[in-house]
């Protein structure tokens, strides 16, 4: 594409891109397309171990440049980690239980969220450690966050079928998201933070206003327990995975069933968009992973290789490859477009049931039930 031609036309519909700062936007264009076009065949080589924890991990997330990441732990901490160095930068501690789900408040990351089968949830700063809030509400174990994008909210899943959202500044709780009819497993923000997803063991997903915390639509049809749910980049879809060994896509303003997605043969354990929002890409217990094309709905690869479960999938932020975490205890590196295994992540001595690009994508994190978590450069 024109790049002038291309900010020419977005700053007919964007006002804040003045005339001022073209050069700067069209500087940028330019150099995403150089980003995009980079032939890349980076090879990933193990740079450190790091003996996390004394009790298996439960969870693996980066800050956005991936300069920093966190591990949450059966021990009841989160620890921070520095990725250059391998480091342990300091230890979060508070919890009375396992730490199951923890995130950064990407884009930002100065913060960190932490909940707990302690039935709270803990907000932290990244630089000092220094717990902000602790969030109580809830009345069974946490088991999912979120933030939203612009950092003001973090929502919670609970096993007590309910999702609250908190208000970061004030440390309040400002809402409960009452419906489902069993445990909340899995929740997403919008990237425009008006809407959030909630997916359940009660086989639905339901979309809610995030300003008033109605209901606006229940996504039914799945016949087994939800165990991910996503929006795409723009807002237009969402995408489920099930146990019931299908994917389906939603038109989220609407509520409305797009398509099934099956092939695979047994549940799905983590269903993703690429940033673009054109490719889908599940994992499933079959040891397969897939490739759709989210317009035309068809499977474009299949990523077939492992010895076992596939827990895990993530693209990298620039969609072209595709990395998976299994119970054969081994990550893998694929192709998104072709579905070739590119490189096998070995040396993990258990199932690896996390994995993570930084936004670079030149830096990859794995955690294992091995208690050990592994950087590969």
């Amino acid at each position: 594409t024109d790049a002038i031609a291309l900010v020419e036309e977005i700053g007919k519909g964007e006002p804040l891109i003045t005339a001022s700062c073209k050069e700067h936007v069209i500087h940028l264009v330019r150099r995403l397309q150089e980003n995009l076009g980079e032939k890349e065949d980076h090879k990933f080589y193990l740079f450190k171990v790091l003996r996390a924890h004394i009790l298996p991990l439960t969870n693996v997330a980066f800050n956005k440049s991936g300069s920093r990441f966190i591990t949450g732990s059966y021990d009841r901490t989160c620890k921070v980690w520095d990725t250059a160095s391998g480091e342990e930068l300091r230890t979060l501690e508070g919890h009375g239980n396992v730490v199951c789900a923890i995130a950064f408040n990407n884009p930002y990351g100065d913060k960190i969220a932490t909940g707990s089968f302690d039935r709270t949830c803990k907000l932290w700063s990244m630089e000092t450690g220094k717990c902000y809030h602790t969030f109580r509400g809830h009345s069974a174990e946490i088991v999912c966050l979120s933030f939203n994008l612009q950092s003001t909210l973090v929502a919670t899943g609970s096993m007590d079928t309910t999702a609250k959202l908190w208000d970061i500044e004030k440390g309040e709780e400002l809402v409960t998201l009452s419906g489902h009819s069993a445990e909340i497993i899995a929740l997403s923000f919008n990237t425009t933070g008006d809407r959030i997803i909630t997916g359940s063991f009660d086989h639905t997903v339901v979309v809610w206003d995030v300003g008033t915390g109605r209901k606006l639509h229940t996504l039914m049809g799945h016949c087994g327990e939800i165990s991910s749910a996503q929006f795409n980049w723009d807002c237009s879809l969402i995408v489920t995975a099930s146990m019931d060994k299908t994917c389906m896509l939603w038109n989220a303003m609407t509520g409305t069933h797009i398509a099934t997605l099956r092939g695979h043969s047994d549940e799905i354990s983590d269903v993703c968009f690429d940033y673009a929002g054109q490719r889908i890409a599940t994992a499933s217990a079959d040891g397969s992973a897939r490739v759709y094309n989210a317009e035309t709905k068809k499977c474009i690869a299949k990523l077939e290789g492992h010895g076992g479960e596939i827990s895990k999938v993530c693209f990298n932020p620039k969609g072209n490859r595709i990395l998976t975490a299994s119970s054969d205890k081994t990550a893998r590196l694929w192709d998104a477009a072709t579905g070739h295994c590119l490189q096998i992540l070995e040396g993990h001595t258990d199932e690896i049931f996390s994995c993570a690009f930084n936004y670079k994508g030149d830096t990859i994190i794995t955690g294992s039930k091995d208690n050990t978590c592994r950087i590969w450069h």
